[in-house]
């Protein structure tokens, strides 16, 4: 489908004050935000909060870092200097922005629809409020029951909640290695030392690890343009955010390798829904370490997406890698950041949702709700792969290895910047909330059908259905070179070249 044969368009517009501010986290120059236009449609992604506008600047924010990198890549070396207007136009659709914001809602497998959250990951009422956990991994389920020294019968579950406050389920859950954060309000958040930690942070945190030399891009061709290409990404990530980033680099070319340890499998669904253009090994880092250092002597980019601290004991922090492989980029996320008082927590998007008062701002009728999509992680892995676009970028003039930082927090505290609300969500929100009792209400994806938005191809897993990528720039690629296969059932090894097979678009 090309451009033209998408559904009528919204209004234009130019990129706006939300894409204004993540361009200038991520270092860019403010020139290129020239380049940029958007198709706004005032359907997509309905919330109080400005989710719509948030996760149009993530995207278009990614988009225009690709174009960036595509430009210096495939036009005349002018060493020193950006390519400035040789940069291909920038397209952002709200229409295909909210279809990939949701894109777990809209994968079939062989006709099939995914589960996105198991029993007993919702909210929960507790003698003096509401508490969200998390049990969607078996070991994540097991400690929370252990924690609370229950069943897993769901009416079990919900009268020992009710005897306890919030905090204490918190702490108890947490404690024993589980998951689980007391529903605050933003103020209450706001007042949280872990809050004003987050707050005084960037939205992207970037940096030097040391003074490699500048990195040198080899030429890429137009057909399709992809400014990743030839790179080498060790994808040490799980869940959605982190794989989110990752696929998007495997879209714009890069040879992405996703490496997890073989006792802790991900979710089937999950890992198809985030596995295009990947391929996926096993590896247990501490016995196969000679494997590791193989593949991190020829890498160009580590994504590390564990909770903070985890790696770090095997040796794999950011100056570690750096001191081994000079001149790579180290990207991390994290749920809360890895700073302050929850700095070594685990997290999840609910589960920042809960904390920091969006769940209450979503809400109505005195109970918790949810944002329209999971944009907290999809808004951060969007941004999380612009960030690692332009420290390839800037590498090629200044040199250095790189770190960049994002957390999930952190965006929250963006998203909830525009607190105020900036239009009703039309009706209540809160059966649409996922995690409640009752069942999720599907929630439009884009003004119009998501069907517009949505592709199929054959896989080793079947017949899928997926929703396309909504980073687009003139002569970009408009799908992954490869559908993502069975967790797990690749070799340890970088392939032979660069992913072939994307199509151009505009």
């Amino acid at each position: 489908m090309t451009d033209t044969d998408r559904p009528s368009p919204g209004s234009f517009a130019g990129p706006g004050p939300g894409l204004t501010a993540a361009w200038s986290s991520l270092g860019g120059d403010p020139a290129l935000l020239a380049r940029v236009t958007t198709v706004e449609r005032s359907e997509a992604l309905p919330a109080r909060l400005p989710v719509r506008e948030v996760a149009r600047a993530c995207v278009g924010a990614c988009a225009l870092a690709a174009a960036e990198l595509g430009a210096r890549r495939a036009g005349p070396a002018r060493p020193g200097r950006p390519p400035g207007p040789g940069v291909p136009a920038v397209r952002v659709d709200d229409g295909a922005v909210a279809a990939a914001f949701v894109s777990e809602r809209h994968l079939l497998v062989d006709g099939r629809a995914p589960v996105s959250f198991a029993p007993l990951s919702r909210f929960w009422r507790t003698a003096d409020g509401w508490v969200r956990t998390h049990a969607n991994y078996p070991h994540h389920r097991a400690r929370l029951l252990a924690a609370l020294g229950t069943s897993d019968d769901p009416e079990k579950v919900a009268a020992a909640l009710a005897e306890r406050s919030a905090a204490e389920v918190e702490e108890t859950v947490y404690a024993a290695g589980g998951l689980a954060v007391a529903l605050r309000t933003p103020a209450g958040w706001a007042a949280h030392e872990q809050a004003a930690t987050v707050a005084r942070r960037p939205l992207v945190e970037r940096g030097w690890l040391d003074s490699a030399p500048a990195r040198t891009l080899t030429p890429v061709d137009r057909d399709p343009l992809l400014p990743a290409a030839g790179l080498r990404v060790l994808d040490l990530t799980r869940v959605v955010a982190g794989p989110v980033a990752t696929r998007t680099l495997a879209l714009l070319g890069a040879d992405v390798l996703r490496l997890d340890p073989p006792g802790l499998p991900e979710l089937s669904d999950q890992h198809t829904d985030t596995g295009f253009g990947k391929r996926s090994a096993l590896l247990d880092l501490p016995a196969g370490r000679d494997t590791f250092e193989e593949l991190l002597a020829a890498a160009d980019v580590v994504v590390t997406g564990y909770r903070p601290g985890s790696l770090d004991r095997l040796g794999l922090s950011p100056e570690a890698l750096a001191e081994r492989r000079p001149g790579v980029v180290v990207a991390q996320l994290s749920a809360w950041g890895a700073y302050g008082p929850w700095g070594g927590r685990r997290g999840f998007d609910s589960l920042v949702q809960a904390a920091t008062g969006i769940a209450v701002s979503e809400g109505s009728a005195g109970r918790p709700g949810a944002l329209p999509a999971q944009a907290l992680d999809h808004g951060t892995g969007y941004l999380l792969a612009a960030a690692i676009l332009r420290a390839l970028a800037e590498q090629a003039d200044e040199g250095g290895s790189r770190f960049v930082r994002l957390a999930l927090a952190r965006t929250a505290a963006w998203l909830l910047e525009g607190a105020a609300p900036a239009r009703a969500p039309g009706g209540d929100r809160t059966a649409a909330a996922p995690g409640h009792a009752s069942t999720p209400t599907p929630v439009p994806a884009a003004g119009g059908s998501a069907a517009d938005w949505l592709t199929e191809t054959d896989s080793a897993l079947g017949r899928l259905r997926y929703a396309r990528s909504p980073v687009s720039f003139a002569g970009g690629p408009r799908d992954w070179g490869r559908p993502p296969g069975p967790w797990g059932a690749d070799a340890a090894r970088w392939g032979t070249g660069p992913v072939t097979g994307s199509r151009p678009g505009r």
